[in-house]
């Protein structure tokens, strides 16, 4: 039973430790698999942000080197208009109609409050800077004040969503602005170099990626009608922090009521002085894929943790076994199951150290045990050493140690107790075993009885070796005295 007990709780030690190995080598595993993942997710959109800046910037070098041209008629166009104002100050009499198709462009009267007041493009008269695009309004009041020819870059036509590039340049007076608009993605170099058809390639390519803009000044989408890309309150914060600093800006917020991130990135051109100069472009993914990833991880190593650990029961199982009764012995008495010499000292010490009242050391021999293994054999001595050792077992209380020294000697460690309890515990002990022993006919017939002797620590010492000693001295006189009695150590001689 002590031996069975004994090997539970070694099997359920192993299996906490093990539990514990298994479980942190597992976790530190897959925390270093999902950082690993979730890098390669950041480097993936790293990856698609640097393609969508290379392919912006590719059209931007073509035009900068192979369209230099366009300015130059933009610029002639603009002089020739203001020349016709200073002919003909009445934008009432121009016909815009023709005037676009002899110059192959868009032509907008901007006013000295920054509203369109005429157009060949109907659906933008009307058009007030100062309400849709506060930035530009800015720059149109400086470059009134200039009167010099400015011409920008990659931009768009707000109602339609086109690419388009767009030039600036005031009246002598300075009442009116001439803004020319010219259609990019007609030109054999916007078909080479489609930056929109780009981003629409890594979009499908890309399952993580739900969408990229390319934002200009004003935060409107290239190649989007303004109406239907407006962006939110959040998103216009995002934008215009990352517009001012330079820096990189994520949000959390919803695609389609699908959670989603949105990464605001700064994009200054190279090729570029304008009002286009500074973009941001705007990259909403989500996190599906490495949700899934991560899931699939943490299933497997949820089935590889069951399965380290159900190896880890096996083994440790196994290893209880073997190891179990060679440990248990050698602390414990193989014919009774109670501790031996070998634990008596650690122990005793243990108890002594942690207990801070009296302590009884009683130590006990079967009297004439020596009898019933001359006469009745060694077999039956073994057998009454297992049945006096069950009743010791049984008297003793809770947090009370028994233990056997050899042979038919025994030692009882009972804590807490005071001179007179040790007594009548003693001499309670003396009859059971009398009682106990009479009823068993080979301990009859050898008169088979128990004497004790007794110190108590701290009074008689606090040394195991020492209480030994005075024990045993105690025991010699119970066993002068006639047997089957106890006996107590005194200073100055031995008392009952």
């Amino acid at each position: 039973m002590g031996r069975t007990r004994f090997r539970l709780k070694l099997f359920l030690v192993m299996i906490v430790f093990a539990l514990i190995i298994s479980l942190t080598t597992a976790t530190i595993a897959y925390l270093q698999i999902r950082d690993h993942v979730i890098i390669d997710n950041e480097q993936q959109i790293n990856t698609i942000q640097e393609m969508a800046e290379d392919s912006l910037k590719a059209i931007e070098k073509a035009y900068f080197f192979f369209d230099k041209s366009t300015a130059e008629k933009m610029e002639a166009n603009t002089i020739y208009l203001i020349q016709k104002y200073e002919e003909q100050p009445s934008f009432e009499k121009w016909d815009f109609k023709e005037l676009k198709d002899i110059l192959n462009m868009d032509i907008y009267v901007i006013n000295d409050k920054n509203v369109i007041t005429y157009s060949s493009f109907q659906k933008d008269i009307g058009l007030d800077f100062n309400v849709c695009c506060k930035k530009l309004a800015r720059i149109l009041d400086e470059r009134r004040e200039s009167g010099k020819f400015y011409v920008d870059g990659l931009d768009i036509e707000q109602q339609t969503g086109e690419i388009k590039k767009y030039s600036y340049m005031a009246t002598d007076d300075k009442r009116y602005i001439i803004q020319l608009g010219y259609s990019l993605q007609n030109s054999e170099i916007f078909r080479e170099f489609n930056f929109l058809s780009a981003i629409d390639e890594l979009t499908a390519k890309y399952p993580s990626i739900n969408e990229i803009n390319i934002l200009n000044l004003g935060g409107y989408s290239l190649g989007q009608p303004v109406e239907e890309a407006k962006l939110s309150k959040e998103r216009r914060n995002a934008f215009e922090h990352t517009l001012k600093t330079k820096e990189k800006t994520e949000l959390k917020a919803n695609w389609h009521n699908e959670p989603a991130i949105y990464r605001y990135v700064p994009y200054e051109s190279d090729f570029d002085e304008g009002t286009t100069k500074n973009k941001v472009i705007e990259i909403i993914y989500n996190q599906y894929e490495l949700e899934s990833v991560l899931n699939k991880n943490l299933k497997s190593f949820i089935i590889q943790f069951l399965i380290s650990l159900t190896i880890t029961i096996l083994i440790a199982f196994l290893i209880s076994r073997w190891v179990s009764k060679p440990m248990y012995l050698a602390y414990h008495d193989s014919l009774t199951g109670l501790m031996n010499r070998s634990a008596f000292e650690e122990r005793v010490r243990h108890i002594l150290s942690e207990n801070k009242g009296t302590t009884a050391f009683l130590m006990l021999d079967l009297d004439n045990f020596k009898t019933v293994n001359d006469d009745f054999g060694h077999d039956k001595g073994d057998e009454l050493l297992k049945k006096a050792a069950n009743l010791l077992r049984n008297f003793l209380r809770k947090g009370d140690r028994i233990f056997r020294l050899g042979g038919d000697e025994f030692v009882i460690i009972m804590t807490s107790v005071d001179f007179e309890e040790t007594k009548i515990r003693a001499q309670e002990l003396i009859e059971q075993m009398s009682e106990h022993f009479k009823q068993i006919t080979e301990a009859a017939q050898a008169e088979l009885s128990v004497s004790i002797g007794i110190a108590f620590a701290p009074e008689h010492g606090i040394d195991p070796e020492e209480l030994y000693k005075k024990a045993d001295m105690a025991l010699y006189k119970s066993k002068q005295k006639g047997k089957n009695q106890f006996s107590i150590y005194a200073n100055e001689g031995l008392g009952n």
